[in-house]
Formats: structure tokens, sequence, C-alpha cells
């Protein structure tokens, strides 16, 4: 470039370059300052500058640049004028520090996080006005709280940590975010309410008040008023015409929408709103079907994900929705969906039935209710149990169950005609999913249910499998429901449907039905072949067998059904009432993501407390007398019958001090020590302390039962552990003892001698007990016993460990004479020995033991 055209152009370019420069420093002082009247002041003198600046380097090299053609010197003057206000900087300068959050969010960097969000809201204050926060930094702000609360649950079943660095960081954030937070609460709710439209609105605002251009379009003026919605705007397709909705166009615009199902970059929320337009005016009732089958297929299309759950407007929708279905095919019967039934092909014009056939369309009702249901669920799941929210939502599983009802009553219209020959599994799935929301209630509950849903049905329809007067007796629903399942189907279905009737019965208090069910099923022995969700069912059955044995005062049968669930320590995963993690578990982020979609709602829940209290006061009522017997009689072999409640116990007595009982534990720990001391009115009084019994039904009665369980095991305990010291024992005393009748003593005394577990006698003439004496071993013939049984033993597993390790070789130890060597040689030889017959000595004696044999022997 010639010296000619340097002043002018290096003018405009330092004027430039000052502008910058200047905004910058401007920018940093009133970062560091907060000062806004200042940034104003200076970016007013900016913008002067500016122009001034633009008009000097017009006014210099355009002078002399005459021949360019005038194009050229539009494009330049556009590329020079591009002046940027100071409040589109600072715009520029939070999408860029937003930008920058979101991609640190990508690799898990939050010590980047924490040190741009600092920058955010350092920003923030200079961009608010009358008071709006921008609708950028509430979003930033809402998303990252959300991915900040799903990174600290996976650090806390993910067995890689994060390094020191990134802990600092989250730590950080998660800290700042709680404080900073409260002070947009509102925007945030509302955000996360409906995303699409909060951040629609602030797109309004921003363009609202910029004028445009008015520009050229094939839409005529008097169409789009014509075709204007309420709001004032217009659906435009591409080529700007206007879309056009009525009766002849729904079959085609219905089939975009289905051939753009599963593509990337669909907007369903909008083919939703088209949807609902065509069901405005759809004309006939196949048009409407055809409209309400897509209509509700797209609602569930938008939770896809295993991971998020149906939105509880959304859910509404699709229920009143699959109603509406329900209705106008009760009103056509000419109408039908079913599965596997031919698409129709021509969106031109609507099939016609051939005369004396069905209209057939193809879809699943089935498959939407199921669908209905699994979202309901998975819900409420994710809500809080101990709010408001999650009793309102509890209210929509009646609108679902009058949908369940009403799809089974559909399934079976379809079963009764012959011509289609429907499949039997549709009726199966639903009766299945009816008795699913029925077996865990109580007949009370059931009963509203079932009059709500009935009185919703109108009074033509009815029920074969469940005629409409049967819910007044809930035990005979579910033995219907149950008897079509064992008839109608196998395997999964019907072993599921037996565990739910043993379930209610147990429920019920009908324990040797349930008992007797359980058996005959021998679900116990294939169970392990079904799928997690039915084990998941066995496990809760047994627990409630369990619990309906000890409100019966079956002490023994209580235990044994408890036993395996809460023997285990891990109710919660067997039960599927939460999630107990290991230090040491190597559970994979897909098997927790499984583990978590399994877990049941509360609703559903059984007491866990509840369940430990049965468990341990059943296990003190049989472990305190059978450890007072083994005490007494050390001949007899050990027997545990709760290891975890023999671990607690130890642990209880190895306690220097024990204070008064604080919890559940606590109470059957001491209760316990009582007992075995014979104090059973202060071990009756340990047990009643517990606050769990009144959340039982009839806790009068299930306290008195306890306390009679209790003095009987007290007498037994006391018997095992005195009475080698008696010669006699009158009965009154006993019954004094305990508060007992003499009768009672007599029968549980009687039932012990029966038993061989006293040795003693009855005398019924003089009321009196007559213990055997001289039939008990001694303290040292009971060792001496002991001794030789160990040292027998400990013969048999070194030979044992011979013949291993001399497998191949059986002659190694073979001595003269003798056939074998070994255990063989041994039982020979002793054989022999005990007949008296002298071929043994000949024979030779092979193994025996060695020096300790010998000795034991001699």
């Amino acid at each position: 470039m010639s010296r000619f055209f340097h002043g002018s152009d290096s003018s405009s370019e330092s004027s430039e370059e000052e502008e910058l420069y200047s905004g910058d420093e401007e920018e940093e002082k009133s970062e560091e300052e907060s000062e806004e009247e200042s940034d104003e002041e200076d970016d007013e003198d900016d913008e002067d500058e500016s122009e001034s600046d633009e008009a000097g380097a017009k006014g210099g090299a355009s002078r002399f640049m005459k021949d360019v053609s005038d194009e050229d010197s539009t494009d330049e003057e556009d590329k020079a004028t591009v002046v940027k206000s100071a409040k589109d900087k600072r715009l520029e300068e939070l999408e860029g520090t937003v930008r920058l959050i979101e991609n640190a969010e990508k690799i898990n960097d939050w010590a980047v996080i924490s040190s741009e969000y600092d920058k955010l809201n350092r920003q923030v204050p200079k961009l608010i006005v009358d008071a709006k926060v921008p609708k950028l930094y509430v979003k930033t702000i809402a998303d990252l709280e959300t991915i900040m609360s799903e990174t600290i649950e996976k650090q806390k079943v993910t067995p890689k940590k994060m390094n020191a660095i990134n802990t600092r960081g989250l730590n950080a954030i998660r800290q700042k975010i709680r404080r900073n937070n409260k002070d947009y609460e509102k925007d945030i709710a509302a955000y996360r309410e409906d995303k699409e439209s909060f951040m629609r609105e602030e797109i309004i605002e921003e363009l609202a008040p910029a004028p445009k251009k008015p520009r050229r379009t094939a839409l005529d003026l008097g169409e789009a008023v014509a075709g204007a919605d309420e709001d004032g705007f217009t659906m435009v397709g591409a080529g700007g015409k206007a879309l056009q909705y009525t009766p002849e166009s729904i079959l085609k615009h219905l089939r975009t929408i289905v051939e753009s199902r599963g593509r990337k970059n669909t907007d369903r929320l909008e083919q939703i709103r088209v949807m609902e337009r065509l069901l405005d005016v759809a004309a006939t009732d196949y048009q409407k079907i055809r409209v309400l089958l897509t209509l509700v297929s797209t609602r569930f299309d938008l939770t896809s994900g295993t991971g998020s759950q149906m939105s509880q407007e959304q859910w509404k929708l699709a229920e009143q929705e699959l109603s509406t279905l329900l209705v106008t095919l009760e009103n056509n019967p000419d109408m039908i969906i079913v599965e596997g039934a031919e698409e129709w092909e021509d969106d031109e014009k609507q099939p016609q039935a051939k005369p004396g056939e069905k209209l057939k369309i193809p879809g699943s009702i089935v498959s939407f209710a199921e669908r209905l249901d699994d979202e309901l669920t998975r819900s409420l799941q994710h809500i809080d149990p101990h709010t408001a929210e999650y009793i309102e939502r509890l209210t929509d599983e009646g609108a679902l169950y009058t949908n369940t009802v009403r799809s089974l009553l559909y399934a079976e219209r379809l079963k009764r005609d012959l011509q289609l020959e429907s499949s039997q599994d549709g009726v199966n799935r639903v009766v299945m999913r009816r008795l699913e929301h029925v077996y865990f209630k109580p007949s009370q509950v059931v009963t509203i249910l079932e009059d709500n849903t009935w009185k919703a049905i109108p009074e033509n329809l009815n029920s074969e499998i469940t005629p409409r007067g049967q819910g007044a007796d809930i035990t005979t629903l579910v033995q219907t429901l149950c008897t079509y399942l064992f008839k109608h189907s196998e395997g999964i279905l019907r072993a599921r449907a037996m565990l739910c009737q043993v379930y209610f019965l147990a429920l019920h208090d009908q324990y040797y039905r349930a008992r007797d069910m359980m058996l005959m099923s021998h679900l116990q022995d294939t169970i392990g072949n079904f799928d997690v969700n039915t084990q998941i069912l066995y496990n809760r059955t047994l627990v409630q067998v369990g619990l309906c044995a000890f409100r019966a005062g079956l002490v023994y049968e209580a235990q044994h059904s408890l036993q395996e669930i809460c023997g285990s320590g891990r109710q919660k995963e067997l039960l599927a009432q939460g999630m107990q993690i290991q230090r040491y578990s190597q559970v994979t982020p897909e098997q927790e993501r499984l583990e978590r979609q399994r877990q049941l709602p509360f609703h559903m829940h059984i007491n866990l407390e509840l369940l430990e209290c049965v468990y341990l006061t059943c296990s003190m009522l049989l472990e305190i007398p059978l450890l007072a017997q083994t005490g007494s009689s050390p001949d007899i072999k050990k027997r545990v019958i709760s290891k975890t409640y023999r671990r607690m116990l130890e642990y209880h007595e190895r306690q220097i001090f024990t204070g008064p009982p604080e919890n559940t534990r606590d109470h059957v720990m001491q209760a316990s020590k009582a007992l075995a001391a014979g104090e059973w009115r202060k071990a009756a009084d340990f047990i009643n302390a517990i606050k769990i019994w009144d959340l039982m039904a009839q806790a009068a009665k299930i306290k008195a039962m306890l306390a009679e369980q209790i003095q009987e095991e007290g007498l037994r305990t006391y018997l095992f552990t005195y009475a080698p010291f008696y010669d006699t024992l009158a009965i009154s005393t006993l019954a004094s003892m305990f508060d007992l009748t003499e009768r009672r003593v007599a029968a549980v005394v009687s039932k012990m001698i029966s038993h061989e577990e006293l040795a003693a006698a009855l005398d019924q003439v003089n009321s009196a007990i007559i213990f055997r004496k001289g039939v008990e071993l001694s303290r040292l013939q009971s060792l001496a016993l002991t001794l030789s049984d160990k040292a027998s033993g400990l013969i048999e597993s070194n030979e044992r460990t011979l013949e291993q390790r001399t497998q191949g070789t059986a002659n190694a130890f073979e001595r003269q004479g003798a056939q074998r060597g070994g255990r063989g040689g041994q039982r020979g030889g002793r054989q022999q020995g005990r007949g008296g017959a002298q071929g043994g000595a000949r024979r030779g004696q092979g193994f025996t033991g060695g020096a300790l044999g010998g000795a034991i022997k001699a």
C-alpha cells in the first residue's frame, strides 16, 4: 500500500483498536468496581468515537476509490460498520461463559465449572433489566444443579472416584448453587415446568421490538387472517404456504407424523399439537380412532428413555385420550383395534368394511393400558413419598384402574368374537394388571375402588370374568381372577397369580389356606428359574405369610417363614424397597439402573422395622429355651435356629454397660436377658413397650398373645435350667411363679416329656413333677463323650485326606498279607477283631490312624 493511503487507513485501524481496547478496559473496570453508571457513560463515548472514526475512514479512503464497483463498496461498508452495543457484548460474553460451562460438563471438569460459574455470576448483574433475569442464565443454573445432583449420586455408587481437584470443584459448586439458587427459585421452577415455552418467551421478547422488513410470501392476507389461531399466528409449511387442517387431509398428516417417528431432531411436542388440531377437525369415528392411536403413542414417545418419567400433565392427557378411544370403540362395534391388522395405504379416502365383516385397525389397547400403568409406577418411584405430591399422584390410580377394567371388557369382547380369532394373551395380561392393583390392598380399599370403577362404566357393559356385582366380596373377586389365570395361562403369569392370591389370603389372616397354597405350588423349588420381578413377589409373599403366622400366635412357623429373608441382612434388596450400597460391592451402573427400576412404590412397601421386630421376637421365644436346654445338657448337640439373633445376643452380652433400651433391637435383647434369668414379667414389659406393635391391627390382642407366649417359654426355660437340682416339683408352685393355670402348666410339662426334652414323669394324683435321676450323665462323663466324638471325627478326616492324596497308589501302604490299605483294611481288621476270628491277624491291619489311633484304641 502507498504512503498516500497510509494515514487514513492507520487512523481508521487505530480508532477501531482504541474502541475495542477501551471497551475491554471499561468492562474490566466495571467488573472490579461494579458501577453501572460509569459503564453507560463510557459506552456512549465509545459509540460517539466509533461513529466519528468511521466517518473519517469513509472520507479518507472512499474519496480515492471511485473506480471500485458499488457492490464492493457496500460490502466493505457493511463489514466496517458493524457496531455492537455494550449490552450485546455482555450477552456474547455470557453466552461464551455458558458454552465453556457446558463443555466442561461433558468432560466432567468441575474445577473449570467452578471458576466459570463465578465469572457467570459476576456478569449477570449488568444484564438484569427491570428485575428480569436473563433466561439463558436461569437455564444454565437449573441444568447445572441437575447435573450436579446426578454426579453426586453416581459418586456414591461408583467404585471409581474423582481426583482431588475435581472433588474440590464439585463441593464448591454444591455450596454455591445451594446459596445462589434460592434467589431464583420461581424462575427455575418455571423453567423446569416447561422448558421450551420458557425459552420461547425470551425469543419473542427479544425479537418483538426489532422492526423487520416485510418479505414476500405466497400467503395472501385474507387467507392469513382466516387461518390464524387465537394468538394471531398461522402454521406455515415449506414454501410459505399455510397448513390447512381439513378432514380430508387428516390421513396424510398422520402418515407424515408416523414416518418421522424415531428420527433425530423430531419435535414431538409440535407433532402432538398438530394431532390435537387434527382431532378437533376429525369428522368420522375412524379418523378419531386413527388420530387417538397415533396421539397416545407419540405422548409415550416423549419418555422413550429408561431413566426419564412421564410428566403428570402428559400422563393425564394420555389417560383421557385412552378413555376417549375406549368410549369411541364401545359406540362403534363395527370397528376394532387388533394387533397385526393391515395398514390402510390410501390416504385420499376412508376404508369401508365389507358386509358382514368388521373394520380392523392396527394397534393394541392392552399395550396402552400396560404402558400407562408402568409410567405411573415410574413416576411414583421418583417422587418423595413423604410429601403431598405423592398422595396427589396416587389419586390417579383410580382413573388408571377404571381404564384397566374397560380394557379388560374390550379384550373380552374381542375374545367372544370367534371370527377374529384373537389371542388369549391380551386378556391374560389385562387380568394380571388388574390383579396386581388389588392383591396388596385391604379389602375395604378395594371395595371402594371397585364401586367407583363400575359407576364410571356404562350400565350396558358387563364382564364375563368378574360380573358387575362381584366387587362386593373382594375375596371372591381375587379368587376369580386367579382361577381364570390358572386355567388360561402358564409359566410366569400362573406363578404370579398364585403368589398374589397367597399374599392376599395372608394379608387377611387366612394363614392355613395361604400356607397350603404356598406348599402345593412347589414354587420354592423352581423360583430361581423365574425373572427377578417374580422372585421379588415371592419374597414379599413369604414375608407376608410369616407375619400372618405371627398374628395367629404360631411363633415357630413365623420364624421359619421369615428366616430366609430376615436372616440374610438384605431385606431391602430382596423386597425391592431400597438399595444397600456395600463398601466393596462391584455393581456396574447398568446393574444399578436396573435395580432402581425394580423398586416398588412406597405405598406397596412392607414395614421393615415391624418385620425385624417380629423376627427377633420369634427368635427370642425359640432361642432362649434352646440355650437353656443345651447349657444344662452338654451331651445334646448344639443347634442354632437364628444366627443373626445369636450374633446380636453375643454382642449385647459383651457390652460392659447397657443403658435403657432405645430402639426395637435393644428392647428385644434386654427382654431376652430377662427371660433367660427367669424374669418373665420384666421380659413381657420390655416387649410390650415396643411402639411398633401399634401399627398392627388388633394391637392389644397381639400384646396379650406375646405375654402368654413369654410366660410359657419362661416356664420351659426355668425347667431346663433348674431340673438337675430338683427331685420333685409341685405344679401349683410353677403355676404361681409364672401366673399360669395348673392345667396349662401340666400341658406344657407333658409336651416336654413326650418330646424327650425333660427326663421326668408327671404325677397327676399329687399334681407334681418327679424328675428321674441317674439317667443324666455327669459333667465329666459328658466331656469324655465329647472328646471321644471329636477324636473319632479327627481320625475320619485324617483317613479321608490320606485317601485323596494317595489316589492311584492304593497299594502304597499295603503291608504283607493285607489285601488293601487305607480305610478298607482298617475296617476289615476291626470287624475281624470284633468277631474274634484269627484271620484278622494273618491278613494284617493296614493303616490304622497312626499314633493317635493306637492311643484311642488302647
